[in-house]
């Protein structure tokens, strides 16, 4: 079968290279058993892949099952997949197969596999070293014949460093690795796939297909889709439902398109999003301690001066403008942290009026008791706890309510923000 049938078959769109060698490389591998690893953001259509390689299988003909590792929660997955005796845990009234054995000489599609607890990795590599397993609560092994597909939006390798995916797992999965592109990496195929997805709505709602002038298909094109193809297919249908004309305007795609929003968290010099701060959170958490440290040891210093004014003397070398270089970097880092917190008005010389005129040797700054509490105040304001549930009702109530997007919001899995959401006792 050629590369164009299947893609027909399959319903995919694009002729990108980096798209038709994934496509290759599926088909190639679907004639063995071995293990594939399918790597590409969310939204790329990694589950297509594993379709792929189990129709031109020779199991096409047996079950194919997806699972979505970071859907099932920690407790029970193990059950899930392998099965479980009767008695095994609390509310097991009866025995159940698993995944691996209802599946037994098909294909099983994971999804999220890095999502998967370790405990859970055991078990897996086992089945996909001798294939063998046991259910939950029995000591009784048993043979299964399952082909695994896995995929996933992490760096898996990176995981391993951390100690969060086991290492051995990592290359048994990955004995052929498929990376599929993301669309911006795939520019040509963009329009084809906006084409697309506005003639099928037309054909099912029986209306004329929206079209684009040369501006709104740059705009298309010069954005960066993070959500890559089901962003575009969504996209595609707001403009055909909420388009006032069937010609779209540059002006009219702004409506629809997302801003491009930048980064609005400080990046950390020295520091890259691979590197010791896995995300934006990580990075925000590490401002919150820098920024408590300083309040606590400026509280410190000027409550030292305040016991004893002698040592105002010897803070004589501080100049003017190094404390006001300070005290300015403290208000842009806390601006980026939230630029809606109002900032001191600056003077004609472009510094905030964050210190009085006079040098500190030459007029010591006192600090009331409500001064010094408030200080206090500050402190427990930044507890990393309290930010985190705060981030969590945050991402739930711009998703109304919706734990999927949410997580995806927060950059965690579906299963960590359920948890979160216990230890709080967060009500929903």
């Amino acid at each position: 079968m050629d590369l164009q049938s299947i893609k027909n078959r399959f319903g995919i769109i694009g002729n990108a290279p980096a798209l038709n060698h994934a496509l290759n490389t599926a088909v190639q591998v679907a004639a063995t058993d071995l293990t594939v690893l399918t790597v590409g953001e969310s939204g790329v259509g990694k589950e297509v892949f594993s379709q792929i390689i189990h129709s031109l299988s020779a199991r096409k003909h047996n079950p194919f099952i997806a699972v979505n590792c970071g859907a099932i929660p920690e407790g029970t997955i193990d059950s899930e997949l392998f099965g479980h005796e009767k008695g095994s845990f609390t509310g097991a009234v009866d025995s159940r197969k698993g995944y691996f054995e209802t599946v037994n000489g098909g294909t099983i599609f994971m999804d999220e596999i890095g999502e998967m607890p370790l405990g859970t990795q055991a078990r897996l590599l086992r089945v996909l070293e001798t294939g063998e397993f046991i259910r939950v609560g029995s000591s009784k092994v048993q043979k299964t014949d399952v082909r695994v597909i896995a995929a996933t939006n992490r760096e898996l390798l990176e995981f391993t460093q951390k100690g969060r995916f086991r290492e051995d797992l990592y290359y048994r999965l990955s004995t052929v690795p498929i990376r599929v592109p993301s669309l911006r990496d795939r520019k040509e195929d963009i329009l084809l796939l906006f084409r697309k997805f506005v003639v099928d709505f037309a054909e099912r709602y029986k209306t004329t297909p929206v079209q684009l002038d040369e501006e709104a298909k740059q705009m298309l094109l010069t954005y960066p889709w993070p959500g890559n193809v089901r962003e575009l297919k969504n996209i595609a249908e707001q403009i055909s439902v909420l388009s006032p004309t069937p010609q779209v305007s540059g002006r009219e795609m702004r409506v629809f398109l997302p801003e491009k929003r930048a980064n609005q968290f400080p990046v950390l010099a020295g520091h890259t999003p691979t590197g010791e701060f896995a995300n934006e959170r990580e990075i925000l958490y590490k401002l919150f301690f820098d920024m408590k440290k300083d309040v606590t040891e400026l509280k410190k210093m000027f409550v030292e001066i305040l016991q004893n004014p002698s040592l105002a003397s010897s803070a004589a070398n501080f100049t003017k403008e190094s404390i006001l270089n300070d005290f300015n970097n403290m208000a842009d880092s806390s601006a980026a942290v939230n630029s809606n917190s109002p900032l001191p008005a600056a003077n004609s010389t472009g510094h905030a009026n964050l210190l009085p005129n006079n040098p500190i040797h030459s007029q010591p700054v006192i600090l009331t008791n409500d001064e010094i509490h408030q200080h206090e105040e500050i402190e427990e304001s930044l507890n990393i706890m309290d930010k985190e549930k705060e981030l969590i009702v945050k991402a739930l109530k711009k998703h109304k309510g919706k734990r999927k997007d949410a997580s995806l919001d927060l950059g965690i899995s579906e299963r960590t923000l359920y948890r979160k959401l216990k230890e709080y006792d967060i009500d929903e």
